[in-house]
Order: structure tokens, then C-alpha cells, then sequence
């Protein structure tokens, strides 16, 4: 927000877009069948579904209005950029260095790490094969999404929480 004063409805738009973001985020998987992709959010809890609060694309007009508007988006594009930065980061285990963390399995479910896309059009996916290096540790896996079959290193697939 920086040097720009907003309204109380343009904070209370902002407070409401950045609350759609955070109540979207995957907390576990919606079940334990490999062949479900889809995961529980905040959103499921509060209304029954999830929420899709990705940010708006640039509005092309050249209005006073269509300045403030995207004031407002730049102040959720960089609630978005340190979110993905700051929170999804602690998602990840960093601590195989210090002691062993486990690898991924077959029916894990993933996020996709995209840094073209905003976190909450990341694409869900399940783990249907693991490819150890040569430590037997896992460093590439291979995916089954909604569109179909992709391969990803393992530092860019976050394993969501499951109670299993």
C-alpha cells in the first residue's frame, strides 16, 4: 500500500480478495483414493466449496477508477508473491540436510509449483512413481494430474499434510 491511502471500501476489498486467497489454499487431500485429485480448503468448512480467488487480469481502461482498481490488484499481486514466497515455502521440508526426511511415495498427493501461475491455479496431483537417485533418495516423481501424466523434480511439488 506504500504511499497510496485507500477507501474503506477499497481496504475492505483488498482484506476480502486476500481472505479468498488464504481460505483456497489445499490443507489434505479430500480422500484417500488414488484416483481423487481434489483436496480440502479452508473454503470447504466455511461454505461447503472451495473459493477461486485468483487475481484479475489488468483492467485496460484509463479512468480514475481503473487506477484505483489496479492499485487495489497490485496490492493483492504482492499479498500473492510473498505468500508464495513466505508460507508455501514452510510447506516443503528443508530438513534432510539435518536429519532424514521421508520421500515421497506412490499416492502422495502434491501441489505443482508453477512460477508462471498464481499458487491458486497450481494443478493437484498424485505420485504414481518415484525415480531415486543414485542415495535411493527421491528426486523425481512422476505425476498424475487432471489433464494427464507429467514428471517433476521433488523440490517443485509440495506433499499436502494427510493424517494417514
Amino acid at each position: 500500500m506504500g504511499e497510496h491511502t485507500f477507501t474503506i471500501e477499497e481496504f475492505g476489498t483488498v482484506l476480502c480478495r486476500i481472505e479468498a486467497i488464504l481460505n483456497s489454499r489445499p490443507l489434505t487431500p479430500a480422500s484417500t483414493d488414488p484416483a481423487e485429485l481434489d483436496c480440502l480448503t479452508p473454503g470447504h468448512f466455511l461454505i461447503g466449496r472451495p473459493l477461486l480467488a485468483v487475481p484479475e487480469a489488468e483492467i485496460p481502461v484509463k479512468s480514475a477508477i481503473a487506477h484505483r482498481w489496479k492499485l487495489i490488484n497490485q496490492c493483492v499481486q504482492t499479498f500473492w508473491r510473498r505468500w508464495r514466497n513466505e508460507y508455501l515455502q514452510t510447506l516443503q521440508m528443508r530438513s534432510r540436510w539435518l536429519k532424514d526426511a521421508p520421500n515421497l511415495q506412490v499416492d502422495d498427493m502434491v501441489v505443482i509449483k508453477d512460477a508462471q501461475l498464481p499458487p491458486l491455479k497450481w494443478r493437484m496431483g498424485r505420485v504414481v512413481a518415484v525415480l531415486p537417485g543414485a542415495d535411493q533418495v527421491v528426486r523425481v516423481v512422476q505425476l498424475k494430474t487432471a489433464t494427464g501424466m507429467v514428471t517433476r523434480p521433488v523440490v517443485k511439488v509440495v506433499k499436502l499434510p494427510t493424517s494417514t
